[in-house]
């Protein structure tokens, strides 16, 4: 997630716990304030980024939302993360962090206000947009302050532990939350919550915590940091609107070509510049070139497989937001409750054949999500495959880190770190914009292919086939009973479940490609100690 965040090497229980610590380990007042607001803060920012998973359902109901407005809402948190986080970490570097945290904290106010009090999708984007480039300051920020502040390394591996369980706490919060407001009836509440929480983040970061030692010589990558930006967001952008405007459209195509032709640029410019964005010469070490695309391909899997199964169980199947809730505490609180045992997996097992263990379990859950009857309400279906990728998931977040950051010159561990989070944060942001594609596009390809088939009345049939090819398949399964057009619900049920079954199964196959990579890519690599990356939480 950060530019720092990985540039420490601890593990919560990889160190005996002190008994009797010399007095120079020992937190200062404000050491402890720095540590409290700065886990407090990486908290609330995953709140807010975990929210529209128990949602999409309430979301398409309340704002009439079609398939790629839904995938929007997370894509559009997602993107900010992505594209600032490096920048992010050069101006904590030279302005302070606190003042980061403090600014990032009230970005993430504005935007779940913002959100709260949407009366459009478009508010929403705008609202989780806002809320993205909040977390974006806040993630690297927050975790550069507890590094900074610890007076030993020790009281630094206690600290990053701490911090990472918060992050990870957050997303095992955030469902239950959203789906205990949504079944009051007001899912709007969660989002005052973080505004509310975000509020007392800022106030006791400014008031406790400690600023960090400055570098006022950094220079941010400008030209590199504007062509990686608006190159992903359009590319993004063409992939998220492919499947309903189709791929062939002149807005689709502009937005995937240029994309494209900026991110090539962005490569150029890195290659260039004395101070880069992103240090391409560490892609030359084979073991870092491998565990980034680990990252990336394995990430896109696990969170293809969340946004796969919130839209399942939500726009599709328009099952309880609290029971989604439930479901994500198996995607994501594995990732919290299991920092212990895997920290000692780490200190004993390599980080190959950790990962390779944890992306088979991803396949393995989403394999048997792929195979679930979209007519069966009952949501037990989901929970053994929901369990599979969320242990996948704790068990591959730290190795990929440490595996980056061993098999690089110690001078370039930051660097590598760094470029390892923006590379799995990429992988989180490709997850729900392309399974929902996937998803979508055969849904879509599906149902208006079945329909001039169906034996519908005429009255039925052709308001069907216009909202179909209005709004896609979800617009034609959420309509009321009644409604022209409504007859075709069942269709559109089942094309919406052929859909996510092939995203489920798409998602399943990157995992399996990303623990082949693990496997083979990875043997010989003698370096692959995990005890000196911490443990993180879940995204």
């Amino acid at each position: 997630m950060t530019q720092d965040h990985q540039t420490q090497a601890p593990s919560p229980q990889s160190y005996p716990p002190p008994q009797a610590p010399p007095a120079a380990s020992r937190l200062t007042s404000g050491a402890k304030g720095t540590l409290a607001a700065a886990s407090l803060a990486v908290m609330v920012a995953q709140i807010a980024n975990a929210l529209p998973g128990a949602l999409n359902g309430v979301f398409q109901q309340t704002f009439n939302a079609v398939g790629s407005q839904l995938t929007w809402i997370t894509a559009a948190f997602m993107i900010p993360v992505v594209v600032f986080e490096l920048t992010f970490g050069v101006l904590g570097d030279k302005f302070g962090h606190r003042k980061l945290v403090v600014g990032g904290s009230l970005l993430v106010i504005a935007g779940s206000l913002v959100c709260t009090a949407s009366p459009t999708i478009g508010w929403m984007w705008a609202g989780s947009a806002i809320n993205g480039l909040g977390a974006g300051a806040v993630f690297p920020a927050s975790l550069a302050l507890v590094a900074s502040t610890a007076p030993t390394p020790q009281a630094r591996m206690r600290g990053i532990a701490i911090w990472a369980g918060f992050l990870s706490a957050g997303s095992a919060i955030s469902p239950l939350l959203g789906g205990m407001f949504a079944d009051f009836g007001w899912w709007r509440g969660a989002y005052a919550v973080v505004a509310a929480t975000g509020l007392a983040v800022a106030v006791l970061t400014a008031w406790r915590a400690q600023e960090s030692e400055r570098q006022p010589d950094r220079r941010p990558d400008l030209w590199g940091q504007l062509t990686l930006a608006f190159g992903l967001i359009l590319v993004l952008f063409g992939l998220v609107q492919g499947p309903e405007e189709g791929w062939t459209t002149v807005r689709v195509v502009t937005a995937l070509v240029v994309g494209t032709a900026l991110l090539g640029t962005f490569v150029a410019i890195e290659l260039r510049v004395t101070s880069p964005l992103l240090d391409l010469r560490l892609f030359l070490i084979r073991p870092f070139t491998v565990s980034s695309l680990v990252a990336v391909i394995g990430m896109f899997a696990f969170l293809g497989a969340c946004f796969s199964t919130s839209m399942w169980l939500g726009p599709v199947q328009h099952q309880s937001p609290m029971y989604t809730g439930l479901l994500f505490l198996l995607l994501q609180g594995p990732a919290f409750v299991l920092i212990p045992v895997i920290s000692r997996l780490q200190a004993r097992i390599a980080a190959r054949w950790l990962l390779t263990a944890g992306f088979a379990a991803m396949t393995a859950g989403a394999l048997l999500a792929s195979t679930n009857d979209v007519t069966d309400p009952a949501v037990s279906a989901f929970v053994l495959p929901s369990l599979l990728v969320g242990i996948g998931f704790a068990l591959t977040l730290s190795p990929m880190t440490a595996i980056a950051v061993n098999s690089v010159p110690r001078h370039l561990t930051g660097t590598a770190s760094a470029t390892t989070n923006l590379l799995r944060d990429l992988g989180f942001a490709l997850g729900p914009v392309l399974a929902g594609a996937v998803a979508l596009s055969t849904a879509g390809n599906a149902l208006l292919s079945s329909l001039p088939a169906a034996d519908l009345p005429p009255a039925e049939l052709g308001p069907a086939m216009g909202i179909a090819e209005a709004g896609g398949p979800i617009a034609v399964n959420s309509l009321p009973p009644g409604v022209p057009g409504s007859a075709a619900h069942d269709l559109a049920l089942e094309a919406l479940g052929s859909g996510f079954s092939r995203a489920f199964l798409v998602v399943a196959i990157a995992a399996l490609v990303a623990a082949l990579l693990s496997w083979f890519g990875l043997r010989g690599d003698t370096n692959q100690t995990t005890a000196a990356a911490e443990p993180e939480g879940a995204l």
